[in-house]
């Protein structure tokens, strides 16, 4: 079924829906708990990696190597002073946090963790449920997620919060268009939008391999949709001294720290259902072991994934410098979501290539990816052009360069000392005479 395009599912999602109450409930309160731990153990992993990174120790007083440090941190906010600003819509700046992190439980609903097991003597699938349209409903619970930045910036009553509110609601719509696209090659190549189904469809080669652009883009927009570093612009301290949550404290500061943690796993478990195969044993471990694919040790393989991910988001945390805001668009628009289209249209036409016997060669998809890899590789890393060498003073500014004021006369270099002038004409003041060279 991965071999070749699949064809488009006809037949409904079944084995869901039908669990007794009583299953339903302990899936229910097993994700809770699990995105609750998780998140608490990623909070310390990235301290613990980024202090490695940065030849520091990191949390290790609290409990063994530090575990409970996150668990201290968690309860130190829980009882800090409640402050709600005077100038804040208090239906609203209350709101916000819960409209951040509900979703965030929620999208897990539809990711598999593994196969069929026995569970207290029912047979049941280790997923709370399923859906034909499954990953789109990720993506629209995860844009309601967004809505809780946007008002939680809108509502504090503060220029800065509305800022990154603004900020929030850009990227948004900027980052969440090139994932949409990167997804979509991989329900052509599935001919199914359900997680299981698509897991399903990868159990001989993985997505992340048959569709590199996709896979790609996929990994670059959810560091974008995420709001994490190096496109962090909604709470970019440098600017906006915290961005959307600078008036927020105690727990409603801690629900937004929790919902961006829990979207990090959000976007992980995503990536590893759709591109490497979910809950499969990775480089074909199967064939040696014949229980790696079943019962609860699928879930190893899971979590592995998608902590492998989530490392990734610590890795660039640590590596790169926050990009400026008008690159940051720049790079969606101008170059992911063009990709990604001529990747669409790649795809469908392979499809119906594969359907019509336009040709019999199997290594056909990998030629097309491979070859726009490399373009989406080039235009990230190329050189951006901006970085003349020489400034010539006489020359007319660019068009779209970053404003800058104008050299002084006399042809100074960059980088020389240039006492500031103004050209604002004599002044007086208090019987005083003040001139615009003195100033």
């Amino acid at each position: 079924m991965t071999g070749s395009l699949a064809p488009l599912a006809t037949e409904s999602v079944v084995g869901f829906g039908q669990d007794v109450w009583w299953i339903v409930i302990i899936k229910v309160l097993a994700i809770f708990v699990l995105l609750v731990l998780l998140t608490l153990f990623n909070i310390w992993w990235e301290r613990r990696v980024v202090a490695r990174m940065q030849h520091r120790i990191g949390p290790n007083v609290h409990g063994p190597f530090g575990l409970l440090q996150s668990l201290a941190d968690g309860a130190k906010l829980m009882f800090k002073e409640d402050i709600l600003p005077k100038a804040a819509d208090k239906v609203v700046f209350v709101l916000a946090p819960l409209l951040a992190v509900i979703p965030a439980f929620v999208t897990f609903s539809v990711i598999p963790f593994g196969p069929e097991v026995t569970m207290f003597g029912e047979r049941t699938p280790l997923q709370l449920t399923d859906m034909p349209v499954a990953v789109l409903f990720v993506m629209a619970i995860a844009s309601i997620g967004i809505y809780g930045i946007v008002l939680g910036g809108w509502s504090s009553g503060s220029t800065y919060s509305l800022f990154g509110g603004l900020r929030s609601s850009a990227q948004m719509i900027s980052y969440e268009v090139a994932m949409g696209l990167a997804l979509v090659a991989v329900f052509l190549y599935a001919g199914s939008m359900s997680t299981s189904e698509i897991v399903a469809a990868q159990e001989d080669w993985w997505f992340g391999v048959l569709l590199i652009p996709s896979f790609l883009i996929y990994c670059i927009a959810m560091v974008g949709e995420t709001n994490r570093a190096p496109f962090d612009l909604p709470e970019a301290e440098g600017e906006l001294v915290g961005g959307f949550h600078t008036e927020y404290s105690s727990i409603k500061f801690a629900l937004f720290f929790l919902a961006e943690y829990i979207n990090m796993a959000t976007v992980s478990a995503l990536a590893t259902t759709l591109f490497l195969g979910g809950w499969r044993a990775p480089f074909w471990i199967d064939e040696v072991w014949a229980g790696a694919n079943e019962g609860y040790v699928p879930m190893i393989w899971f979590f592995g994934k998608m902590l492998f991910f989530i490392f990734i988001f610590i890795w660039l945390r640590g590596s790169l410098p926050r990009l400026r805001y008008d690159q940051f668009m720049a790079f969606g628009w101008k170059v992911l979501i063009p990709i990604s289209l001529a990747w669409i249209v790649a795809v469908a036409t392979l499809r119906v290539a594969r359907t019509e016997d336009w040709f019999q060669s199997d290594n056909f998809p990998f030629v097309i990816g491979a070859i726009l890899a490399v373009l989406l590789l080039v235009l990230f890393f190329g050189p951006s052009g901006d970085d003349d060498e020489t400034v010539d003073a006489d020359a007319p500014p660019r068009e779209h360069a970053f404003p800058t004021p104008p050299m002084p006369a006399g042809g100074a270099v960059r980088g020389a000392a240039v006492p500031l002038t103004f050209d604002h004409p004599t002044r007086t003041t208090a019987g005083a005479t003040v001139s615009g060279e003195e100033g």
